[in-house]
């Protein structure tokens, strides 16, 4: 018998900056001189039917009239998280192999959640990987999916089930951008935003709790620091914890029941509606095991509907469903449902300490009975 040994050791650097603003796209373009036009390499835009209505061809033009030398093309699939399919990727791996892109590709993922999401996830896996940009238009993808390199696609069992953890090269966050968005599409950026402030910063929700509102009006100072703020809580996390070994599972708090509730609502709630229902659900459960005060609730739920979310389960969802379909979470481990608490206002509780034998863990067993509880009061 021979035995060979693969030595594969090395250190890598995923670093990478994320650029707040408005009107960024001059920016884009003096970055794509650098990550494209010095390595000559093609761009792919993928992008949504919403977005590109609003953008693409604008982009398009303006990215070809600065790089004329490079080839460019724009992958436009059907707004929505229906969209976010194995489907949908295979369409757009199919495009850039039928337009001749192969390893000297960039994608500028442009648009929402979805979009970074899928554009990541093709980015990953395209010619065994290609580099990536994400340009976040929405409040949601600014606070949440363009940052921290998770990219998936969503599949009949689960959200989010089949995917990779692939980091961009840049971030932008595009705060003019948001003025196309609607009430619905804020909120659900706010249900995300309210999430990090439970998790990790009182002083941030009493932030939301006095200003919250004006950003429908798109306050530029209130806009610009939900930004920053969302950008801050979650990179401190990524950073201790880029392959979700223990510290990240903590952004996961609302998901175990909003995930479930998204998907078996088929997507009627959105994602944000659905983290809000979840962000509820785990505070109330909270409270029954002692993590969480009856006024700590009330002041989850009431931010939440000054954001303009749910708090309840609507009645035409069925409960049953949704129980079967929490034990599709990431979380759960031999059969068994698991959570992330928050504890109070602003922080987390962490059931173990991280040592030299293992991460810190932030998720704890609960049984069934106990979710069914919630459940029927929500």
């Amino acid at each position: 018998m021979e035995l060979f040994h693969v030595d594969l050791k090395k250190t890598v650097d995923h670093s990478y900056d994320i650029v707040i603003g408005s009107g960024l796209e001059d920016r884009l373009q003096e970055d794509l001189d650098v990550f494209a036009r010095s390595d000559g390499r093609s761009i792919a835009v993928i992008t949504d039917s919403n977005v590109y209505a609003y953008y693409g061809a604008e982009l398009e033009s303006r990215l070809k009239n600065a790089l004329p030398e490079l080839k460019i093309n724009t992958a436009v699939f059907p707004a929505g998280e229906k969209s976010k399919t194995r489907e949908t990727k295979a369409y757009l791996e199919d495009l850039l192999i039928s337009w001749g892109y192969r390893r000297d590709t960039l994608i500028l993922a442009f648009g929402g959640g979805v979009v970074t999401d899928l554009a990541g996830f093709v980015a990953g896996t395209f010619a065994r990987g290609v580099p990536f940009l994400n340009y976040a238009t929405t409040l949601l993808a600014a606070a949440d999916a363009s940052i921290g390199g998770k990219t998936a696609v969503d599949t009949d069992a689960a959200t989010n089930l089949i995917g990779l953890i692939y980091q961009p090269k840049r971030v932008y966050i595009d705060i003019a951008m948001w003025k196309t968005l609607s009430q619905r599409e804020l909120s659900d950026g706010l249900a995300e935003t309210i999430k990090h402030a439970c998790m990790a910063d009182a002083a941030f929700f009493s932030y939301l709790e006095t200003n919250l509102e004006k950003v429908f009006s798109l306050d530029p100072a209130v806009c610009r620091r939900i930004a920053e703020k969302n950008c801050e809580i979650k990179y401190r996390v990524v950073m201790l914890d880029e392959t979700e070994q223990g510290m990240r599972e903590i952004l996961n708090l609302g998901h175990t029941v909003g995930r479930a509730i998204e998907t078996v609502s088929d997507y009627r709630l959105s994602h944000g509606e659905s983290v809000s229902i979840g962000l509820a659900a785990q505070a109330r459960l909270g409270r029954n095991l002692g993590y969480c005060s009856e006024e700590d609730v009330a002041r989850v739920e009431a931010l939440l509907r000054k954001a303009k979310l749910p708090v309840r389960i609507p009645e035409w969802i069925d409960r049953e469903a949704l129980i079967r379909k929490l034990y599709t979470d990431k979380k759960v481990r031999g059969g068994r449902l698991r959570f992330v608490f928050q504890k109070g206002i602003g922080s987390m509780v962490e059931f173990s300490a991280g040592s030299s034998a293992g991460a810190a863990v932030y998720s704890r067993y609960i049984p069934e009975d106990s979710v069914r509880e919630v459940i029927a009061e929500l």
